[in-house]
């Protein structure tokens, strides 16, 4: 895993945790961040990084939202676990709203690593399923940006 990997997957794990601090404990993005960044691990372009993820995913939530209830068929948003919808929501930021340069593909993996990590069993397959339909449904449009399951080129984008 290249450092930049590195790098972006300790910052979408410091965005998530300010989501689901956003979310449940009821404090602000900029508070949350204040907590995350005591992290031995979080560096300048890290907390940049995960910034952006958050802004854009809070900045977008209603429209994201409504696009997961829609791809998540029979599990609403308000059904899905914290730590899943929060992951979902990110992960649509990047894709939908090009919250970063990922490949739509590596955002999807790295999504499903942080399921498996932080939440259920099943929240893997939960998670790949959702993001798989809406990178499909991209491609279809034509905006999305393919490379489905090409997860070591987030190792070849230069930083955040």
């Amino acid at each position: 895993m290249s450092k930049t990997t590195s790098l972006r997957r300790v910052a979408r794990e410091r965005a998530l945790q300010v989501l689901y601090t956003v979310e449940v404990g009821k404090q602000t993005a900029e508070e949350a961040f204040v907590e995350a960044a005591e992290n031995p691990e979080w560096d300048e372009k890290a907390s940049e990084f995960a910034q952006a993820l958050v802004a854009a995913t809070l900045r977008n939530q209603k429209e994201i939202d409504a696009t997961l209830d829609r791809l998540a068929t029979g599990f609403p948003i308000e059904r899905q676990t914290v730590v899943d919808r929060n992951i979902l929501r990110m992960a649509a930021a990047e894709i939908l709203y090009r919250a970063s340069d990922a490949p739509p593909g590596v955002v999807v993996n790295e999504a499903v690593e942080l399921a498996k990590k932080f939440s259920t069993g099943e929240s893997g397959r939960f998670v790949n399923g959702v993001l798989g339909t809406l990178v499909r449904e991209m491609d279809k449009r034509g905006n999305g940006g393919g490379d489905a399951g090409d997860s070591n080129a987030d190792e070849q984008q230069p930083g955040p």
